[in-house]
């Protein structure tokens, strides 16, 4: 009857604004940083949120992200929490292993289309 039991049969609150542990960052930091020097990338921006942390990476400061990498913990059980996310706003690769979804950004595999 009182609101206390009403709210544990609601949606689980968020435990606090989501964001990059430093093992993860260790990783975008070491891909970032192969990609600034073959000249690809010269800038990056970190945001935390509720729900979601993003990376993003950036050709010149000021420009629209090239490129995003997204955690949704919330994802984790279904698609999985880890997205690279293209300028268009297409899902380039998604799944449950931050290093397996950075390997869209491996050389032999990664190509630019103009």
């Amino acid at each position: 009857m009182s609101s206390a039991s009403h709210d544990s049969s609601g949606p689980v609150a968020a435990k606090g604004p989501v964001f990059f542990e430093r093992r993860e960052l260790d990783q975008l930091l070491r891909v970032y940083g192969r990609l600034v020097a073959s000249g690809d990338w010269r800038d990056y921006s970190l945001v935390g949120g509720a729900d979601v942390a993003e990376f993003a990476v950036y050709a010149r400061s000021g420009d629209a992200p090239l490129y995003r990498v997204e955690k949704r913990p919330a994802l984790q059980s279904r698609q999985g929490q880890w997205a690279v996310i293209g300028q268009g706003g297409q899902v380039l690769k998604r799944g449950r292993d931050l290093a397996q979804v950075l390997r869209v950004f491996d050389a032999r595999r990664f190509q630019v289309v103009d």
